[in-house]
Parts: C-alpha cells; structure tokens; sequence
C-alpha cells in the first residue's frame, strides 16, 4: 500500500472531480499538475485534461470538438503504456471508444448526437490511494491562478 502514497492529490482530486462528471473542473485541477509535470508525466496529464475537455464538449454537444479531442487524448496517452500513475491505460482506452462510439462511427458527428451517461468511464486506480482530497482547495487554487 506505500506505493499508493505517491499518488500527487492534484491527480486524485482531478479524479474525484471527473467521476462525478465534473470534467471541466477535472480539467482545470489536472492543468495545474500539468504545467509542473516534466517528460512522461506530463504527456500522461495532457492526455487526462484532454479527456476531461472532450468528454465536456459531447456532454454540452459540441461533437466536433469532442472528437477532436478524443483522439488528441488517445495519442498523448498511448505514450504511457498500458499502464500508468495507477490508471489502466488499456482498460480506459477501451471505454473511451465505447463512450465515443457514435461519434466515431460516422464520417461526421449526427446533430443532436447525445452521449450515453451509462458509457461515460470513470477512473480507478491500482493500488488505490490511502485518500481522496477533498478538490475544492485545488479547484480554488486553479481559479487564482
């Protein structure tokens, strides 16, 4: 269980924002880890954000935009593995494209397209952190910055 300590709660609180389908407060919370990240963290956090924000755009039907961002966010985390901070990448992947499956199935998104909450993935992590943070101290700090 140590190794679940080194979880940053920037990263869990990001976490707890987008399992309650709070993507762009998510997102927010993850810019500010991702501007202090180096090298592969930092392309692992950019993949998250963009998840995050493309999972905002179908939710608020700007479809285009969520496609785009999908597979923006499909490309920075593939550079992870199939594993990453915890997060199974594979696993997540794959419930991504399932969430995304409409959108992506056509050459350009239906109107009125509306994303299926039961397919919306959320985020679990191997080993779980000893904590969840509460987000609000982050989300305040991303708001301040």
């Amino acid at each position: 269980m140590e190794a679940s300590t080194a979880y940053d709660d920037r990263y869990l609180a990001g976490i707890v924002l987008f399992n309650r389908g709070d993507f762009f407060e998510a997102h927010e919370v993850w810019e500010d880890l991702w501007v202090d990240s180096a090298g592969p963290e930092r392309s692992f956090y950019q993949g998250l954000i963009q998840a995050a924000v493309g999972l905002c755009h179908f939710c608020n039907g700007n479809l285009r935009g969520a496609v785009k961002l999908f597979h923006s966010s499909r490309r920075y985390l593939a550079a992870g593995g199939s594993s990453f901070l915890g997060l199974d990448l594979t696993d997540f992947d794959g419930r991504m494209e399932r969430c995304f499956g409409g959108l992506l199935a056509a050459p350009e998104p239906a109107a009125g397209l509306v994303i299926e909450e039961d397919l919306i993935p959320e985020i679990h992590l191997q080993p779980p952190p000893g904590h969840w943070p509460d987000p609000q101290p982050y989300l305040d700090e991303a708001g301040n910055g």
